[in-house]
Parts: structure tokens; C-alpha cells; sequence
């Protein structure tokens, strides 16, 4: 039994979060830290934890913590992780700052130098399909962004099988209005965002170096991407269609078995033969997965369907976790998505 904190606990992700790990079977006790909230009854932040008696907390509530989670906004994550790992707390960091391996990429796209630099090294990035090994007894979790969660498990089993040529890599994605966070207005409205579809920031979205990152990883070479985000009228939910020029006369059937292959035994990945919907994964931490050739083009498409929220944050931060301290991997993550 663990007793974990979560600090920066009034976002969405954060709410999410504290959803799992009250299910948790493995966690004992659990503290709730808030910079600006203190005292405050947790079900008043999120209604759906009204009476559970959970209050938020100052700082020092961590002390006794085995692990924390860090739901943090950029550039303070990487201020506080440092003494909570001199002090053998495990950190899982639900935001940007351990995520890129360079300090110089982050001061690029995140425009600060980075705080604690000489950590980055050991930092797991913590998507468990690909770095299941380095995540067993890890110190030090950088959870992934949304959007490169789902572009990663399109697009690294194809770049990585030599099926399609990363250089042509282009990820297309729509995420729900809960990405925006809790304390976004103005154009995250109601009344703009409904019936509305729009991109925002194309070519300019600080998660394009983590999907770069990763896909140069598995390419063995640099690999640049064109990323375009979409913001969709509805709450939750990541639809995320991944292009590439096919470097054989691969098949729809020969990608479909690629994916297969490479998830088999996979818990949370399910490669579908029909096409994914966000519907079907809301409130899990599953992906659905499926592709098609183009074969007028030569192009691969790939789409992805995954919960924002769920593995594109929170879910895939306690599958992390769960890994860290030996947990079996499902824990507290079995819950099929919530349909209709």
C-alpha cells in the first residue's frame, strides 16, 4: 500500500487523477495539494467528489509520500521535483518539463531555460508501450502530452517496422475542449466553442518535439513532422489521424497485422478492423486503433481514438505508476469506456 500526493490538484487532468487513484487498490492514503486552495473541500473543485472528506492541502502534506504526481503548469514541475526526489519520493510529472531529453529543444519550444537540466537524463518518458522496461522502478516519470500519445502509438510501430518513410510523417488531431484546462475563457466558451471547428497553433504546438523526439528514436535518424491540433466541440477525447508514404506495396492487411504484431498482449491498445471513435474510449485508458492504404497515393492513414484525459493523461500517469512500484499494470485502470 502507497500513500501518494498530488499537488497542482484543481485541473481537469488533476480531477481525473484523483478519480483513479481513489479506486486504487494499491493506494492507502492519499494527499491533496493545492498552492491556493488550502483548506478547501475537494468536492468543492470537483463536484463528482462531494463527501468523500478528501481537503486540499499545503506542501508539507508530501513528506510522508511514496510518490507524488506533479500536475503542474510548465516551468514549475521542474522547481519542485528536485527535492522530492532527494527525499526517495518517486515523481510522476503529468506536465512538460522532463518529457524533452534536450534542455536547449525545451528552451526552444517552452522559451525558459530549464531549472534542473542534469535530471533530464533520468527521466522516463512514460509511455509504457515503448518504455515498459525503463518504467519498472523509475524515480522519475515524465507522463506524455495528449496529442503524442495517441500520434506515438499510430505512428512509431509503422516508422519502426521500415513501413513508412518518417520523413513524410503528418499527424492530424482533434482534441476535446477539457485539453484547454479548467481555467481557459474567452475563446474556450461555451458559445465559441459550440458548433465550431477550428486548428490553432499549426506547426507551432509545443507537443511536435516529444512526437519528434520519440519518432527519431524509433527512425534511428532526425525526423521532422507537420502537426496540426484541431479544438472539437465536445469534452473529452482525442481523434488523431497519422499520414505517411508507404515505402512498399503494403496492404491495408499488412499494416492492420503490423499493429497487431507489435500490441499483442497489450492491455489498454485494442487494433480495430472497423474505424475508432472517441465515444467508445471516453473515461478509460484505452486506445483503439485502426488503418488503411491509400493505394491511389501510396499513403499510409492511421487513426487513433484515446481519452484526453484518460490515456492521453491521467490514466496512462497511474499505468506508469503502476509499473514503477510493481504494480500489476491494469490496476485501477480495468473500467471499460463510458458508452453512450
Amino acid at each position: 500500500m502507497v500513500r501518494v500526493g498530488v499537488m497542482g490538484a484543481t485541473g481537469n487532468a488533476e480531477g481525473e487523477l484523483t478519480r483513479l487513484l481513489l479506486g486504487h487498490p494499491g493506494v492507502e492514503t492519499m494527499a491533496l495539494v493545492s498552492r491556493s486552495r488550502v483548506g478547501t473541500e475537494a468536492g468543492a473543485v470537483f463536484p463528482n467528489l462531494r463527501g468523500l472528506g478528501h481537503v486540499l492541502e499545503d506542501a508539507g502534506a508530501l513528506a510522508d509520500c511514496r510518490a507524488v504526481f506533479l500536475a503542474m503548469p510548465h516551468g514549475e514541475a521542474m522547481t519542485v521535483a528536485p527535492a522530492l526526489l532527494a527525499a526517495g519520493i518517486v515523481v510522476v510529472d503529468l506536465g512538460a518539463d522532463y518529457r524533452l531529453r534536450d534542455p536547449e529543444v525545451y528552451r526552444e519550444w517552452y522559451g525558459k531555460e530549464h531549472a534542473s537540466p542534469g535530471m533530464l537524463p533520468q527521466a522516463v518518458y512514460g509511455l509504457p508501450e515503448f518504455h515498459r522496461s525503463e518504467l519498472r522502478d523509475a524515480h522519475l516519470v515524465a507522463a506524455p502530452g495528449c496529442y503524442p500519445t495517441a500520434a506515438l502509438l499510430g505512428a512509431l510501430p509503422l516508422v519502426a517496422a521500415g513501413a513508412v518513410d518518417p520523413r513524410t510523417v503528418i499527424v492530424d488531431a482533434g482534441s476535446g475542449v477539457s485539453g484547454a484546462g479548467r481555467s481557459s475563457a474567452g475563446e474556450y466558451q461555451f458559445a465559441e466553442v459550440n458548433e465550431n471547428f477550428r486548428a490553432y497553433r499549426p506547426g507551432l504546438h509545443r507537443h511536435t518535439p516529444e512526437m519528434e523526439q520519440e519518432l527519431s528514436r524509433a527512425a534511428g535518424r532526425q525526423v521532422r513532422i507537420t502537426f496540426t491540433p484541431h479544438l472539437v466541440p465536445m469534452t473529452r477525447g482525442i481523434l488523431a489521424t497519422i499520414y505517411g508514404q508507404l515505402t512498399g506495396g503494403h496492404r491495408t492487411e499488412d499494416l492492420l497485422d503490423i499493429f497487431k504484431n507489435r500490441y499483442a498482449g497489450e492491455p489498454f491498445v485494442r487494433v480495430l478492423e472497423g474505424l475508432p471513435e472517441t465515444k467508445a474510449v471516453a473515461g478509460s485508458n484505452f486506445c483503439h486503433l485502426s488503418a488503411r492504404v491509400d493505394r491511389r497515393t501510396g499513403r499510409a492513414l492511421v487513426f487513433v481514438a484515446i481519452d484526453n484525459l484518460g490515456k492521453g493523461a491521467a490514466g496512462q500517469a497511474v499505468q506508469a505508476f503502476n509499473l514503477a512500484f510493481g504494480f500489476p499494470e491494469t490496476t485501477g485502470l480495468e473500467r471499460p469506456g463510458v458508452y453512450p
